[in-house]
């Protein structure tokens, strides 16, 4: 089978699509013998970022995927004018690499940028190729995060294009069930063209750990209680509530609050918690993958968080690499949110209410006071993480890329 994907992140990027997009490609190759090309941008890891080329289109091949580098501007990403010039140059570079892909079985279009799929749209049809929706975010809903730029033009027309893609796409795949009722009813798609699979993480690479290693004796946290943040540190996490409840639990001196990784926000909450004196708050870069089992290892629980309205638009993908570890989380989010849901069927997190300091402090000084408890959600998460396996959602993929050429196969001969 043949498989071409389109998204800006690809290897080597840390970003959370890029990661999960590069496991999945490389795996549908390993283990199901697949040809797989990847219309990326160019790499936005830092050690990358000098290898600057003007070709609109480079090739590479890593791990058996063919990689089409459509490059474009690298920008500073701070600001909108230059995530917009860093989006519009890659799109129009992928535009060009549709017409190197070759023929193809299966187009899929990922939402980074969100006008990317309708480059992935035209080679699917070009090429006669099944077109899959892959809805990593929803917009415009998700745009609203933009706090440099709100534009009612440029909205209406993102859900024009939105609404386009559903309804075009051969199969739409939702990261959850309440993204998949958000589709139904706010996006007209098909009740039945919507597959549901969720993101995942490698249940072998990650597993518990004991919380005294290496990373807590480095950064003196293995006689601390840890409530860790891990990955981005963006704009829909509302992580400001974040260090309000470490405001709060400042005379509890065993409370360590980690926040592990970077992202847009990063420097404003730092400004923040040297405002306000704040020792019990630390920040730690990335961990590499072969080092993030014993990062994640050293908390006791984590935080997982959302801005009240997204739900639904987003799906934090960082709640699966949280079961895996085998450790409680709190889910400050609203209740339909797919990581309340999972916490309650689970028994393997505490729901507070988003943008509540207080709600948060409180859940957190009730895992804290009750080690017992936290063991018994954190058992109960690494055995809802297999459900939620790297290998499970694979997978599904394969078998939804299958039951699409099956399709095409069915219309020929007829």
């Amino acid at each position: 089978m043949r498989i071409c994907f389109f998204n800006r992140s690809y290897w080597p990027d840390q970003a959370a699509t890029g990661q999960l997009l590069t496991e999945l490609a490389q795996d549908l190759v390993r283990e199901y013998g697949c040809t797989v090309s990847v219309v990326a941008g160019p790499a936005l890891h830092a050690s990358e970022r000098s290898n600057i080329t003007w070709w609109p289109v480079s090739r590479e091949e890593h791990e058996g995927v063919r990689i089409l580098r459509a490059n474009g501007t690298r920008l500073p990403r701070q600001k909108f004018v230059g995530r917009a010039a860093n989006y519009l140059t890659y799109f129009a570079s992928a535009v060009a690499a549709t017409l190197q892909i070759g023929p193809q079985d299966v187009v899929v279009s990922l939402t980074d940028p969100p006008i990317l799929g309708l480059a992935a749209l035209s080679a699917a049809r070009r090429t006669g190729a099944r077109f899959v929706f892959l809805c990593e975010d929803i917009f415009p809903e998700v745009a609203s995060l933009l706090e440099d730029f709100h534009n009612a033009t440029i909205n209406r027309t993102l859900d024009r294009i939105n609404r386009r893609l559903v309804r075009k796409a051969d199969a739409v795949v939702a990261l959850g069930d309440r993204m998949k009722r958000r589709l139904v009813e706010e996006k007209g798609a098909a009740s039945g063209g919507v597959h549901v699979i969720h993101n995942w993480a490698d249940c072998n690479a990650i597993a518990p750990g004991p919380k005294d290693n290496a990373f807590s004796r480095v950064h003196g946290l293995h006689d601390k209680f840890v409530l860790m943040h891990s990955g981005n540190v963006g704009l829909s996490q509302n992580l400001d509530v974040l260090i309000e409840a470490a405001a709060r639990l400042q005379s509890h001196e065993r409370v360590v609050f980690a926040i592990v990784g970077d992202g847009a926000r990063r420097g404003l909450l730092e400004a923040m918690a040297k405002q306000r004196g704040l020792a019990n708050v630390r920040f730690f870069p990335y961990q590499p993958k072969e080092l993030l089992h014993e990062s994640f290892a050293t908390a006791d629980a984590f935080v997982v968080s959302l801005k009240p309205g997204l739900e639904g638009y987003i799906v934090p993908s960082k709640l699966y690499g949280i079961l895996a570890a085998g450790r409680p989380f709190v889910a400050a989010v609203e209740p339909s949110c797919e990581v309340a849901a999972i916490a309650t069927e689970h028994s393997c997190g505490v729901v507070a209410p988003p943008g509540s300091p207080d709600a948060l402090a409180t859940a957190i000084t009730q895992l804290c006071d009750d080690p017992a408890r936290a063991q018994r959600m954190g058992e109960n998460a690494r055995r809802a993480s297999w459900q939620y396996d790297r290998r499970a959602a694979v997978r599904a993929y394969f078998d939804l890329f299958t039951s699409l050429g099956r399709l095409t196969t069915t219309s020929t001969a007829a």
